[in-house]
């Protein structure tokens, strides 16, 4: 499984996904990692603002592909009673 490095805060966990092969398919482990906490990870660490925040991880990050186990970043929303 690939790892990004220094957005460990944001990990939420691995998932099991089928990915093409060929004429075929295989089960691949991949990690995910929460959208909202890496934009946070970035404004706080490095400094940007949210807007650099959100166009650095679509597009270093999230539209990078690394290969059939490239990490999946989700968007969440945290459902509260309130909600």
């Amino acid at each position: 499984m690939l790892k990004l490095d220094g957005y460990d805060e944001a990990l939420l966990g691995q998932a099991t996904v089928w990915q093409r092969q060929g004429a075929g398919a295989e089960r691949v482990d991949t990690l995910i990692y929460s959208g909202p906490k890496i934009i946070g990870i970035l404004m706080t660490r490095d400094g940007m603002e949210e807007d650099e925040a959100h166009e650095f991880l679509d597009f270093n990050i999230a539209g990078a592909y690394m290969g059939p186990d490239t990490p999946i970043v989700v968007w969440h929303h945290l459902y509260t009673e309130e909600s």
